[in-house]
């Protein structure tokens, strides 16, 4: 089917008309919604038209969602929409397609989380080149490095809901490439700080839209779900293997930590560039772009180029999307709580294992940075209970059990198994961390931690993705600020 077989003539306000599209926004992003199980448990509508109404209500009721650059006859536009089958649409993708978009998803999550831990091993080295003499003042290295990650969410979370994934992606993590490379060259420690501040912005790009990603491409829960829990899984990963890094490399030069992250961002990067769209709004926005060209009729339209693309819109509706979200969303605040406390203790961790294991077993960096795997390895088993909840729910949802119909239930009891073998892990490591007993045994308190913070961030990032769906990088975003 061509292009211009794929639009139809309907009023401007009219939703796509016969064309089904696949993405319909799940209106809780609007001050206005109400958020009841029973609207997060109707079906998927598929109509991306629904985002003007979306839009309308995000802005004051004295302003219009529709942009005054498009400013055709009303009775003869013509809007576009995906068909049911229609290969352009990221749910119909070969699965091969869609599990390329996801590994360098994770790619590029593993490279925004392996830098967070460079500066941990670091430390000592770069501390004594530049004549630090206190004990608290290295740690801002890692410190600013996460208040990047406070600010960039808020940011790439709404402008990839404007602009697309790609575009998006590429150029944070141009500018992630950018200032790891300045944190390798810097003069001084103040210019070390404001750079890794830099790059920790660029950073925060991966980690807030790959749950759009995954939103985008799959429809299916199930489906979507066991692609966070491998992309959540990642995000655990890199920062048990940036101290590693960091204690190996910083024994030649603290500075060759950043040069591998650099080589692997370069890597990485090249990689992003063949990624393909997959926000369907931008998409169709494209579509209606070359039906234009080609065919002469400028009266084409997706839904979303009409909406407000100017400077107040972007800066009053779209980046203030998260913070509303924050506020305004009990989902979201409440999950933002539980996740920032769960991720606070894992940078306790990174900060606690150098005085533990130097200071109290007398490790060396190298040592010390290899503790941090026994997380990883929780985070692996993580995954494998993600996997054999996931059996649980299918074999419910095949019975017919009454409580699978409830949402909530899809996601949440896992992180309720979560809960304990979270706590019971920073027991181990208080209660044990000391001279008379064998190094190994806080050592291995790392993998019950591992299982229980992977899943808590399985069950939530999951349920905000369900709830949130077109707008699940916004959500993220509000969750990514809220927990860093």
């Amino acid at each position: 089917m061509t292009d211009s077989e794929k639009s139809s003539a309907v009023p401007p306000d009219v939703e796509a008309g016969n064309k089904v599209t696949e993405y319909e926004p799940r209106k809780v992003a609007s001050r206005h919604s109400t958020h009841s199980h029973s609207r997060r448990n109707q079906k998927n509508k598929n109509d991306t038209s629904n985002r003007i109404v979306l839009e309308r209500a995000d802005i004051s009721d004295n302003s219009s969602a529709i942009s005054p650059s498009h400013n055709s006859p009303e009775s003869t536009r013509k809007l576009i929409s995906f068909d049911y089958d229609d290969r352009d649409n990221p749910y119909n993708w070969h699965w091969v397609r869609k599990i390329h978009v996801v590994l360098v998803s994770i790619l590029g999550v593993m490279n925004s989380s392996i830098a967070s831990g460079l500066a941990s091993n670091s430390a000592p080295y770069y501390a004594a080149e530049f004549h630090i003499t206190s004990k608290y003042l290295p740690v801002l290295a890692t410190s600013m490095f996460l208040m990047g990650y406070v600010v960039g969410p808020v940011i790439f979370g709404p402008m990839s809901e404007q602009y697309g994934r790609r575009i998006v992606m590429i150029w944070a993590f141009a500018w992630y490439i950018i200032f790891t490379m300045a944190c390798a060259l810097s003069p001084n420690f103040a210019s070390l700080v404001i750079f890794r501040f830099l790059a920790g912005l660029g950073a925060a790009c991966p980690l807030t839209v790959v749950g759009g990603t995954c939103a985008d491409v799959y429809k299916n829960p199930e489906a979507r779900g066991r692609a966070m829990a491998i992309l959540i899984g990642a995000t655990t990963f890199g920062p048990c293997a940036g101290p590693v890094i960091s204690a190996y490399m910083s024994t030649i030069n603290w500075r060759w930590s950043f040069w591998v992250a650099l080589i692997l961002a370069g890597l990485t990067f090249i990689i992003l560039l063949f990624v393909p769209e997959t926000y369907g709004p931008v998409i169709l926005a494209h579509r209606a772009a070359r039906l234009r060209k080609s065919t002469g009729d400028q009266n084409t339209f997706a839904p979303m180029e009409l909406e407000q693309h100017d400077f107040k819109h972007i800066a009053t509706v779209v980046l203030t999307r998260p913070i509303r979200m924050f506020f305004l969303e009990a989902i979201v605040l409440f999950s933002c709580l539980y996740l920032s406390f769960a991720y606070g203790i894992f940078y306790m961790f990174f900060q606690s294992y150098p005085i533990i294991y130097e200071e109290t077993y007398g490790f060396t960096g190298g040592q010390e940075g290899l503790t941090f795997l026994a997380i990883g390895v929780g985070a692996c088993l993580a995954c494998l209970a993600y996997l054999g909840w996931d059996l649980v729910l299918r074999r419910a949802e095949t019975q017919n059990k009454p409580w699978v119909r409830k949402e909530e239930m899809r996601r949440l009891p896992i992180a309720c198994i979560a809960g304990p073998f979270f706590i019971m892990s920073c027991f181990w490591v208080g209660w044990t961390a000391r001279k008379d007993i064998h190094w190994a045994v806080p050592i291995l308190a790392g993998i019950p931690y591992g299982i229980g913070y992977v899943l808590i961030f399985m069950a939530l990032l999951n349920y905000l993705v369900d709830a949130y769906k077109i707008f699940a990088a916004s959500a993220l975003g509000a969750a990514s600020a809220g927990v860093y």
